[in-house]
C-alpha cells in the first residue's frame, strides 16, 4: 500500500504540479472558507468570501459582532446561507471562548485535542475540522472528501462501505506524517477528480493514473 500511494502521488504531481492549496490571504480566511464550502462548489465560496472582503468584514472581531441575518445575506452565494451563518457564529464563539480569537494560540494546541474540540462545535464535521487543521493550522492530518473516496474506491484502496476514519487511516498509516505532503496529496486528488475521475462518465483512458 505504501508503494501504491507513493506511485499515485508521483504520477499526479508529475501530471499537475503543485496545487498551492488552500488559496487564501490568511488562516482565518481558510477557516471561514472551510465552513462555507460544505455542500457547495469552490466558485460559490469564492463569491461569498469576496462579499465579506468587500465589506471589510473578514476578521474574527467583525464577524463576531455581525448579526446572523446580515452574515447570512453576505454568504448567500455559498448556499444554505442561514445555516452556514449559524455555523460560522458557532465556530466564532468557540474561537473566542477557548482561544481568545488568536490563530497562533489555537495552532499551539496538540492535534488530537484540537480536533476533538472542533468536532464539538455544532456544524463542524470531520471533513471541515480536518480542513481547518491541515490547511489553516498546518497540522499533519489527511482530509477525506467525496473525491478522495471516489478515487480510492476506483483504485481498490478501500471498500465501498469504508467510513471516513477508515479512508483517512489508509493514507495516514502509509504516508510520512507531514502536513505539506498531506496538503499536496489531497489537493492533487481533488484536481484529478474534477478533471478526469468524474462521478459520471470518468475519463479513464486518458487519466494520469490509467494502468495504475
Amino acid at each position: 500500500m505504501k508503494r501504491k500511494l507513493s506511485r499515485i502521488f508521483k504520477r499526479l504531481y508529475t501530471a499537475f504540479g503543485a496545487q498551492h492549496w488552500w488559496p487564501a490571504d490568511s488562516a482565518f480566511e481558510v477557516i471561514i472558507g472551510a465552513i462555507l464550502t460544505q455542500n457547495t462548489n469552490w466558485a460559490n465560496v469564492q463569491k461569498a468570501i469576496a462579499a465579506l472582503k468587500e465589506k471589510k468584514l473578514l476578521t474574527p472581531q467583525k464577524l463576531y459582532r455581525l448579526k446572523p441575518k446580515k452574515l447570512a445575506a453576505l454568504v448567500r452565494s455559498a448556499g444554505y446561507h442561514n445555516l452556514k451563518a449559524v455555523r460560522i457564529k458557532n465556530f466564532l464563539k468557540f474561537f473566542f471562548d477557548i482561544y481568545a480569537a488568536k490563530i497562533k494560540v489555537m495552532a499551539k494546541a496538540d492535534l488530537a485535542s484540537l480536533r476533538a474540540q472542533l468536532l464539538e462545535v455544532n456544524g463542524i464535521g470531520q471533513e471541515t475540522a480536518d480542513s481547518i487543521l491541515l490547511y489553516a493550522l498546518n497540522k499533519p492530518i489527511f482530509v477525506v472528501d467525496s473525491y478522495t473516496k471516489r478515487i480510492s474506491l476506483r483504485h481498490a484502496l478501500i471498500k465501498e462501505e469504508a467510513s471516513y476514519s477508515q479512508v483517512q487511516d489508509i493514507f495516514m498509516r502509509n504516508l510520512k506524517q507531514d502536513a505539506q505532503l498531506f496538503n499536496e496529496y489531497h489537493a492533487l486528488l481533488v484536481k484529478l477528480a474534477k478533471d478526469y475521475c468524474h462521478k459520471q462518465d470518468p475519463r479513464c483512458g486518458i487519466c494520469p493514473l490509467h494502468g495504475q
